[in-house]
């Protein structure tokens, strides 16, 4: 069998395991959306929050082997922010900004809401603002 051959086998074996990879860190990326949505607490949505799924940009290959980083661009209102995420070692490991990282073990509702007001606090902060007193970030 040549190398080439071989690419082509492993690749083709490993196809189920990375669409499922890639649906689970989908997933996690749609959950955060409703998460940053519901951030301000109940009754104050984020209306002006969105989210364009993307190739991880810093990926140079096709299909992306098993384990890679999956993107997205969140839209919060006047800025944007390229959340990163991939599954290792049974959880969801992520980064986001400027270096922030973030590790997701439970997929609650609450775990996944008390990451997005993490990044809304970490945002603020990257574009030198303080905690407004306006804002409900508990």
């Amino acid at each position: 069998m040549s190398s080439f051959d071989e690419l082509q086998a492993v690749i083709r074996r490993g196809a189920q395991a990375r669409q499922a990879d890639q649906r689970a860190c989908e997933g996690f990326l749609n959950l955060l959306y409703h998460a940053l949505r519901a951030a301000n607490g109940p009754g104050l949505p984020l209306n002006n929050v969105s989210m364009d799924p993307v190739p991880d940009p810093q990926e140079t290959l096709r299909p992306a082997p098993l384990g890679s980083w999956h993107a997205a661009w969140f839209r919060l209102g006047l800025c944007e922010v390229l959340v990163r995420v991939r599954r290792a070692d049974g959880a969801f490991r992520g980064e986001y900004g400027r270096g922030e990282g973030f590790r997701v073990d439970d997929l609650s509702e609450d775990a996944v809401l008390r990451l997005a007001r993490q990044v809304l606090r970490d945002v603020i902060t990257m574009y030198g603002g303080g905690h407004d007193e306006g804002t409900h970030l508990n």
